[in-house]
Formats: structure tokens, sequence, C-alpha cells
């Protein structure tokens, strides 16, 4: 299980008058996820999702809070837990000299992938994310969805039990989404936990066992997509986050 407790993140901007001013990118976000679990993240541009799935993938530095895996705390255990995780971005860059295939070669040998199953673990990713046609061509020559296809297969050649995905299906095409979201759902089936940032909010209600929305940097409401909509009074997790925030979004 993942948990989150009281995190913060604070940065220093200019302001208009070009003076420095601190402002927290996230402010006192608590929550937990579980195995066996997809938790979306919720939320506009600015609101602070990124920032979130960075720090809880040890990319940034939390100014306060605990994060912890398996009851391991990430400051004292963060070899350890990263063995366990898998960070995807939609801006993640890979090497595009590299076929597929060699990538995946290359991130069994980072990840300590046991020898023996190298070969039948590629294969396995293969088949799962529908890469077989595109396997030994150069990753520059693919499509903007194959491309994203690969990026998830380096994340999964380890096996991890924790994936963090942030905007994973940003600018894809429907049948590139929908290959990324099929996945997260069979990954749940085996009991992975999954966090899936998005302001595609039709997608998160359609597969998400809870969402947390974030605005202004802050947990604005947690739980079921069921739930969130009958205590808004809406039909739609996206109607349900404009009444939860009077329909005014203020990027930061």
């Amino acid at each position: 299980m993942l948990e989150v407790s009281q995190l913060k993140k604070k940065f220093i901007r200019y302001n208009s008058k070009r003076k420095k001013e601190e402002f927290l990118a996230d402010n006192d976000i608590s929550f937990q996820a579980k195995e066996g679990e997809i938790i979306g993240i919720l939320g506009p541009n600015g609101a602070g999702k990124t920032t979130l799935l960075r720090m809880i993938a040890g990319i940034l530095e939390p100014t306060s809070g605990i994060i912890a895996f398996d009851e391991m705390n990430f400051k004292s255990n963060e070899i350890e837990i990263k063995k366990n995780i898998a960070y995807l971005s939609g801006n993640t860059k890979i090497y595009h000299s590299l076929s597929t295939y060699e990538l995946l070669k290359m991130c069994c040998e980072i990840y300590h992938v046991d020898q023996s199953l190298v070969e039948s673990r590629i294969q396995e990713v293969t088949n799962i994310l529908n890469m077989k046609e595109f396997l030994y061509n150069r990753i520059g020559r693919l499509s903007t969805g194959q491309m994203q296809r690969v990026n998830i297969a380096r994340c999964l050649v380890h096996d991890p039990k924790y994936y963090i995905f942030d905007e994973a299906t940003n600018g894809l095409d429907i049948i590139s989404s929908q290959i990324i979201l099929n996945f997260m759902k069979e990954e749940r089936k085996k009991g992975k936990c999954i966090l899936y940032s998005t302001h595609y909010m039709e997608e998160a209600e359609n597969i998400c066992d809870r969402v947390i929305m974030i605005n202004k940097g802050v947990v604005i409401k947690e739980g079921t997509p069921d739930m969130i909509k009958h205590e808004t009074g809406t039909t739609n997790l996206r109607d349900a986050f404009f009444q939860l925030i009077g329909g005014n979004i203020s990027e930061k």
C-alpha cells in the first residue's frame, strides 16, 4: 500500500513586480492507494498533479510530509522502493536511435531482470501492448502512439508493483489511448496499484476505482466517481469538478 501524508512542496517564483516569493505547488496532501486499485489524480493544468507524482516517484524531494510504500519510508528505503515502481509522463524522452527491442533489453539490464527471463519478458510485454509489428524498428521512426506504448513497455519489463502515470494518454489517438487504458485495467487485475493523472475526466470516470481532485495545490474531493457525482448532484466528473470549484479555474 502507498501512503501519502501531509505532503507539501514549496517553490520560489517571481511575482508581477519581479520580486521573489514562495508558493506551495502542493499543500498538505494525504491519501492512500491500495493493491488492485486505479487512483485518478484529476485537475486542470497547474493544479499540482505533476509535482505530486514526481514527489511520489522520488524525482522531487518534498518540502515536508511522508511518502511510504508498504510501510517503508521513501527517504530511508529509496533504492528498494524504486525497484518496485515505474514512472511515466506524457513527455518522457527515449533513445530514438535504438530499436524497441534494444531499449527493452537495456531496461532489463538496468533493473537487473534475471538473464534467463529477459527474452520471455520482452515477448510478454510486446504481446501485452501489441508492439510486435514495430519491435525491431527504430524508435525515432515510430508514431506518437507507438512511442508511448514503448514508453509504457520500458516501465513494465521489471514487473513493478506500483505504476505512476502522468498524462499517459495526452495527445494520443483513440486506438493508442484505448490500448493504454486496457493495459491499466489488466494490471489492476494482477493486483498492481496505479496512480493515473489526467485532465480527461471521462477516461478517469471509466477506469478509476477512486479519484482525487486537486485544484490550486490542495485536494478538494476524494472518493469513487459515483460517490462524488452523487454528493455534488451531477452526472459526470467534469460537472462535479466545476461544481466543487464554483466554476472558477485559476492556474498557478
